[in-house]
């Protein structure tokens, strides 16, 4: 993957500092794995053999489907992108 440099002023979004972006970013990350997770267990128990076959038989079905998920970019990038675009919403919490 190439390195694409960023702006980190403009990676904040409309977060007060660096440090609650990057809070931001690695929650909506998470959200996005969880989603992509899901995603590709639902499509894979679709494909899935029933276990009466033998075990060389290869499923190209499931085969296909992991190769598309890791053509999918990395939900850290994916989130980024999502801040830098203004389509993450948050609110800072006050502790008080």
């Amino acid at each position: 993957m190439p390195i694409r440099p960023v702006d980190l002023k403009q990676a904040t979004g409309g977060a007060t500092s660096i440090y609650e972006a990057i809070v931001v970013m690695s929650r909506r990350a998470r959200q996005i794995n969880d989603e992509l997770k899901e995603n590709l267990s639902r499509r894979l128990e679709s494909v899935m053999s029933t276990g009466d076959e033998e075990g060389d038989i290869t499923n190209f079905d499931q085969l296909e489907i992991s190769r598309e998920f890791d053509r999918i970019p990395k939900p850290t990038f994916l989130a980024l992108d999502e801040m830098l675009d203004g389509e993450i919403e948050h609110r800072y919490r006050d502790p008080h």
